[in-house]
């Protein structure tokens, strides 16, 4: 029969954030039905355990359906696939009837060359498909029980076996209460009287159980993580930033593998496999957006930014500085020497200056720019110079030499352009373009010369400032998101505006749904993931410091405001 929501009543659901059990309850029928939900923790099964009466009399039971996706519908979150275009692609069920292993049924799903199966074991059950023209699958249980208990396993390869429910929920506690217990938390509700303390408690909670879910896996996913497609499928390097970024504050290093190490190994042999394609090394160039092999993702943008490019030597210094040893020096020696050769050769001199430029061709942070004309922008020069300097830190610290030309294009580098006593996005932009709706109108990325980076040589600390000002009072606010917010927020606090910083981290225009879902509006789908993993980033460089840093919770003001903070790193 079809049921719809409607159709029930007494509906509640909840999610148990310290042992991930999701337990939905409702009414059908006079009879009580009670679902519980859990993940594994170490592959891809899910733990489902269905109990009522109408279990039992077989009037109860799972359906799997799997849908068409083909990425046409990036923008209709929440979008999984489409389940009316079945001719499009194939299902096959294969019954095992746990002759050989615990598992009962394999379903092969054929998207044009992609394969997943998907793989059921659980209670006895009988299992059908409801007609050769829908993909979707019915279970129910042959037991005389009101329980019905499912273990159904997605991958790329059919599994010998499935975890038990039993086994998956016990997995699934322990791993959350490790990772509540032994990572970082800051408490900003407790004792604190200003009435926004437990919006920001509550976001800081939420990002934290839903950046690990949908982002701790061997290499993040996109942007949209695990809960739709509205990226593509396309692995993104904000989500890698920002996720990683995050974790390096919080103490999860123990935690963050395996994704650290997949993302260093997924660097490595980048680098390996351009070695032996050229025959020669001139360094490895980083893109916004590759596949899991290294290969860069279709996109007119993607080949000409370079602002993502220092991010493995962040990385390695947050590695570093948890874990300060010979063995960790080495780990990402060849990335670090790689990455920075790529820095040193793409800075080419200019032999009228006497400087060496940046571009063109090449977009900015905001990807607005001509790439044929952009030359110099400030950000991605500030980021230049930290990243050499984190490289040359590296050679010195394994008692190697710094290459000459790492310490050549440091030293040379062209100077931040300015325009008016403030910083200009690229050298020679027009010097109207604070009034030009084609500039102020994404990613603010020069509050970030003084707030997201530390202050680097080359970069005036009273023009930083009064560059974010005038961000604040011309940016078009209402056309950023994400990770905006958090950048400003600080800018703000590196700056001494602990008020203003709040006053970003919750800005109407920054919005997080009742589950924690960030919210990407008009601009990105929803959820846009690298604001959680910025927010978390930004909290906690706000409530432990930075490097010079003085005072307790510098980024937060002092009235009104308790800020407690539990194995939280400072930020560079």
């Amino acid at each position: 029969m079809n049921v719809t929501e409607e159709d029930l009543q007494d509906v509640s659901q909840e999610l148990d954030l310290w042992t991930g059990m999701m337990t939905s309850q409702f009414m059908f029928s006079g009879e009580k039905v009670t679902v519980k939900t859990y993940s594994a923790q170490t592959n891809s099964t899910v733990g489902v355990l269905v109990e009522s009466p109408l279990v039992q009399s077989r009037r109860l039971g799972v359906f799997l359906d799997f849908p068409w996706n083909d990425g046409a519908n990036k923008f209709s979150a929440p979008f999984v696939g489409t389940y009316n275009m079945t001719s499009n692609h194939t299902t096959v069920l294969d019954l095992d009837e746990g002759q050989h292993s615990n598992i009962q049924a394999r379903i092969t799903h054929t998207l044009v060359s992609s394969v997943f199966i998907t793989s059921v074991g659980g209670t006895p059950f009988a299992i059908s498909r409801d007609s050769p023209e829908t993909h979707r699958y019915s279970i129910l249980t042959k037991q005389a029980s009101p329980t019905l208990s499912l273990s159904i396993d997605y991958s790329l390869d059919s599994p010998s076996s499935v975890p038990e429910v039993n086994d998956i929920a016990n997995e699934s506690v322990s791993s959350w209460e490790a990772f509540w217990s032994e990572g970082g938390f800051i408490d900003v509700s407790t004792g604190s009287t200003d009435s926004r303390a437990g919006e920001l408690q509550r976001r800081i909670i939420l990002s934290r159980y839903l950046m690990r879910v949908n982002a701790a896996g061997d290499l993040p996913p996109q942007e949209s993580g695990l809960v739709n497609n509205g990226w593509y499928g396309k692995f993104h390097m904000e989500e890698v930033w920002w996720h990683l970024m995050h974790w390096a504050l919080w103490n999860n290093w123990a935690l963050l593998d395996p994704p650290l190490s997949a993302y260093q190994r997924f660097l490595s042999t980048s680098i390996q496999r351009a070695q032996v394609q050229e025959g020669f090394s001139m360094g490895a160039r980083w893109s916004k957006m590759t596949d899991p092999s290294g290969r860069s993702a279709p996109g007119e943008i993607n080949e000409l930014l370079i602002w993502q490019q220092p991010h493995p030597l962040v990385f390695a210094e947050y590695e570093y500085r948890a874990t300060p040893s010979h063995d960790t020096l080495e780990k990402w020696k060849d990335v670090v020497i790689e990455t920075a050769n790529w820095m040193s050769v793409f800075a080419w001199p200019n032999a009228s200056t006497g400087f060496y430029d940046l571009g063109p061709p090449m977009y900015v942070v905001s990807e607005d720019t001509s790439p044929n004309v952009t030359m110099n922008p400030a950000f991605e020069l500030a980021y230049w110079r930290l990243g050499l300097q984190l490289a040359e830190t590296w050679m010195m610290r394994l008692d190697a030499k710094v290459p000459e030309a790492w310490v050549d294009v440091k030293k040379r580098l062209a100077p931040l352009p300015t325009e008016d006593g403030l910083y200009a996005v690229y050298e020679g932009i027009e010097n109207n373009f604070w009034t030009d709706p084609t500039y102020t109108n994404d990613h603010p990325a020069m509050v970030g010369l003084h707030g997201w980076l530390p202050l680097v040589p080359g970069v005036n600390e009273t023009i930083a400032k009064l560059t974010a000002d005038k961000v604040y009072t011309t940016w078009n606010i209402s056309n950023c998101w994400g990770w905006d917010f958090p950048m400003l927020a600080m800018s703000a606090a590196r700056n001494g505006e602990a008020e203003k910083a709040i006053e970003w981290l919750l800005h109407p225009l920054f919005q997080f749904d009742d589950v924690g879902m960030p919210i990407g509006g008009v601009r990105v789908p929803t959820p846009y993931f690298p604001g959680s993993g910025a927010l978390l980033y930004a909290v906690a460089m706000m409530a432990e410091g930075w490097d010079g840093s003085l005072s307790p919770a510098p980024g937060f003001p002092a009235d009104g405001w308790n800020v407690s903070t539990e194995h939280i790193s400072r930020a560079l």
